[in-house]
């Protein structure tokens, strides 16, 4: 499952591939329950077993599920 983690105050996204097994409910409830115990950072793993903090006021916003599309480079025709 993929997720894009927007940061404010920065241009570009973190986008992150969950291990296999992971739900989205799972991932939403896990993320819910870090931010409301008041934790300063929020702690994601990878696919690849890399750990990722990210500090919850710098959350912009965080997409699940997202799927990633062949970013299209010139002028030719769609």
């Amino acid at each position: 499952m993929d997720i894009r983690i927007g940061i404010s105050d920065s241009p570009r996204e973190i986008d992150l591939e969950l291990p296999e097994g992971t739900t989205q409910e799972q991932f939403i409830e896990s993320l819910e329950a870090s931010i409301s115990s008041g934790s300063s950072i929020v702690w994601i793993q990878d696919k690849k077993g890399h750990r990722l903090g990210v500090f919850v006021s710098k959350l912009a916003y965080v997409e699940v599920g997202a799927t990633k599309e062949d970013r299209r480079v010139g002028f030719g025709a769609p």
